[in-house]
């Protein structure tokens, strides 16, 4: 009998999830004309990642994720903010799941981590419509992206080794797709 990984299982548990995210946050790209129109897309990048993170810290630290502190988090999409000449005062409202240990944290991280995949694709698409900075966060860890993911999962497949967890685990990672949607919507 072949163990399906934790990372997998939420992989194809939050498909469709993912894809309406995804067309969302798109369309919006797409839509970037200036760079008050990226800083405005940025805004709802930070609101969302910052909730997130805020729910998320109590669980995570560098005992359950040894490189945390080298994770890509919302201080860089406030830091491109900055370098755009954004205000940083005003954001979208943000909702972020309820998470109550560990496996619901990461559940939710993996949204966040798995993002950083897309970034080169996001930075593309705001190049061809004449934005030429502010793209630390969309860069995510450049070469060292795929390792940084592996990494990740491999800390997400440890900690829901057990099949009763994997339920639970889909369901927050569908509810932190839906309601990152919600901030675009």
């Amino acid at each position: 009998m072949k163990i399906n990984m934790l990372s997998t299982i939420i992989k194809e548990g939050t498909k469709v999830a993912h894809q309406k995210v995804e067309a969302v946050i798109v369309r919006k790209i797409k839509a970037i004309q200036t760079e008050a129109d990226y800083v405005t897309l940025l805004k709802g990048f930070y609101a969302y990642f910052k909730a997130v993170e805020d729910n998320t810290n109590p669980f995570i630290d560098q005992t359950v994720l040894p490189d945390k502190d080298n994770r890509r988090n919302s201080s860089y999409i406030l830091n491109d903010i900055i370098t755009l000449g954004g205000n940083i005062e005003q954001f979208p409202q943000a909702h972020a799941p309820k998470v109550t240990n560990t496996l619901e944290a990461l559940s939710s991280l993996y949204v966040l981590e798995g993002s950083i995949m897309g970034g080169p694709y996001i930075v593309q698409l705001l190049q061809k419509n004449g934005i030429s900075k502010g793209f630390s966060f969309f860069e995510g860890y450049g070469e060292a992206s795929a390792a940084m993911w592996n990494g990740f999962t491999t800390v997400l497949n440890a900690q829901g080794a057990e099949e009763t967890d994997h339920n639970q685990a889909v369901a927050v990672a569908n509810d932190t797709f839906y309601q990152f949607g919600e901030v675009f919507n």
